[in-house]
């Protein structure tokens, strides 16, 4: 039923400016709008909605991620960004924070300002 509309993405954020400047400035998204409601950026055709809420609360796991060709490429590039790799226990992981999953998919972690959990992937 849903399968033919393209879906839209929510992050939430107590910060809209600190947010953005992340979003646009670090991870380099399309800032498409910007209104007391949300900060919307655009990746790859994918609206993503910037909320802002009074309290936040980071879910417990990634809430957004992306499908990269070349994942140490850019972990390498967001760390010069200043953004660093997130670290699991029980999760064998290169320098970089890069995991080999079980199916041959390398997968990292980072976070936004928020503490919001975001991947990478290159399958």
């Amino acid at each position: 039923m849903l399968g033919d509309f393209p879906p839209i993405a929510f992050v939430h954020t107590t910060d809209t400016d600190r947010a953005r400047d992340f979003y646009v400035g670090v991870l380099g998204l399309e800032l498409v709008e910007e209104s007391p409601f949300a900060v919307v950026v655009r990746s790859a055709g994918t609206m993503i909605r910037i909320t802002p809420v009074p309290h936040h609360t980071p879910a417990g796991g990634t809430v957004l991620g992306w499908d990269v060709p070349d994942i140490a490429a850019t972990m390498s590039a967001l760390a010069a960004k200043g953004v660093p790799g997130l670290r699991f226990d029980g999760l064998t992981q290169d320098d970089l924070g890069i995991w080999q999953s079980p199916s041959s998919a390398r997968v990292a972690w980072f976070a936004d300002p928020d503490g919001n959990t975001l991947s990478l992937t290159q399958f």
